[in-house]
C-alpha cells in the first residue's frame, strides 16, 4: 500500500541531530552490556531474532504492540534506536518507504542492514481490476517455508556481527528451523486430507505466500496491500453467494480488524467467523505474555482445519 513520505517524518529526521546531540550517550532502549543491539520493524522478525540470539542480543521492536502496522511512522526515539544499533532488520516494500529516507539521514554508517524481501522471490497480487497482477504481496513471513529462509539470513548476519557466539546462534537456529519445518508438515497434512481447498476472507488477504505453499485457493474482500476499508455492495454480494453455494463453513478476518465484513457474510450465510493471523503484529497482552510466531501459526492451523473440513 503506497503511503506518501510525510512532512512529520521529515521533521523527525531533521530534528534527530538535535535530539541525539543532546543525548549523545542515550541508549535507554538497550541494556548496558556488550550484547548485539538489533532493531526490527515488525513482530515476525523480532521473534525470529530473539529465538536465534536468546540472551545474547538486546532487541528493539519499532512497531508498538497493539498498533496497526500500515499506519506506522517512526518516532524520534525509534530513529535514535536505529542510529545506535548494530543490525537493522526491515521487510522492504512500499509499506517501508520511510526506511530509505531514515537510513540516508543517519551518521552511523556501520549498521548492518537486512532487507528481508531481498531473500524471497515476490508473488504478485491479482485483483478483479488487475488480473495480470501488478503489485507484489509484501507479507513474505506468512509462509513457514519463507520463514525458514529468513531465519537463515538472520542467523548468518548475527554470526557475522558476533562470531564468538557462533555455535550458540547456530544451535538455536537449527532447533527453530526444525520447529518451523515440522509445523509446515502439519499444514501439509491438514490440507492433504481436506474436503475443500479454498478459504474465504471477509477482509484483506495478505497470504499469497501461505496459500501458494499448500496449493489452496481463496476468495477475499480486498488484496493484501489494499488501502480500501469498505467493500462494494457487489463484492459483499459475491462473497455471500460464494459462501452459500459452496457451503463454506468459516469466513476469516484478520487480527486488528473489526471483522465487520466477515460478520455480514456470516449473517447471510450461516458460516462462522474466525480470526486468521497474519502475524504482522500482536496485542499488548500477547507481547507481554511472550507470544511467538510459532504459536500464532499453530492457532492458524487449528482454524484452518475447521475451514477446510
Amino acid at each position: 500500500m503506497k503511503k506518501p513520505f510525510s512532512l512529520f517524518l521529515i521533521i523527525i529526521i531533521i530534528s534527530l541531530f538535535v535530539f541525539s546531540g543532546c543525548n549523545s550517550n542515550e541508549k535507554s532502549q538497550y541494556e548496558s552490556n556488550d550484547n548485539l543491539k538489533i532493531v526490527t520493524t515488525i513482530f515476525p522478525y523480532y521473534d525470529f531474532v530473539r529465538t536465534v540470539t536468546g540472551n545474547k542480543a538486546d532487541i528493539v521492536l519499532l512497531l508498538s504492540p497493539g498498533s496497526e502496522p500500515h499506519s506506522y511512522e517512526p518516532s524520534p526515539s525509534d530513529i535514535v534506536a536505529i542510529e545506535n544499533c548494530d543490525i537493522f532488520i526491515y521487510n522492504g516494500g512500499e509499506s517501508d518507504e520511510w526506511v530509505e529516507e531514515v537510513l540516508s539521514s543517519l551518521e552511523n554508517t556501520n549498521i548492518k542492514i537486512l532487507r528481508m524481501m531481498d531473500y524471497i522471490a515476490p508473488l504478485y497480487e491479482k485483483t478483479p481490476e488487475h488480473t495480470d497482477g501488478d503489485e507484489y504481496d509484501e507479507h513474505i513471513w506468512t509462509s513457514l517455508r519463507n520463514a525458514q529462509s529468513l531465519v537463515n539470513a538472520i542467523t548468518d548476519e548475527v554470526i557475522d556481527a558476533d562470531s564468538k557466539n557462533k555455535s550458540f546462534f547456530e544451535r538455536n537456529s537449527e532447533v527453530y528451523i526444525k520447529s518451523l519445518s515440522e509445523l509446515d508438515k502439519k499444514f501439509e497434512a491438514a490440507v492433504g486430507t481436506a474436503r475443500r481447498k479454498v478459504v474465504v476472507f471477509g477482509d484483506r488477504f495478505p497470504f499469497l505466500y501461505f496459500i501458494t505453499d499448500y496449493n489452496l485457493d481463496y476468495e477475499c474482500a480486498f488484496p493484501g496491500c489494499s488501502s480500501e476499508t469498505e467493500p462494494s455492495i457487489a463484492t459483499v454480494s459475491r462473497l455471500i453467494d460464494y459462501v452459500r453455494n459452496k457451503n463454506i463453513p468459516v469466513v476469516f478476518y484478520l487480527e486488528f480488524s473489526n471483522g465487520k465484513i466477515a460478520q455480514i457474510i456470516s449473517e447471510d450465510s450461516n458460516a462462522r467467523t474466525l480470526q486468521f493471523s497474519s502475524c504482522h503484529n500482536v496485542t499488548k497482552d500477547e507481547f507481554e505474555n511472550k507470544v511467538t510466531y510459532l504459536l500464532l501459526m499453530e492457532q492458524n492451523l487449528n482454524v484452518l482445519k475447521e475451514a477446510i473440513s
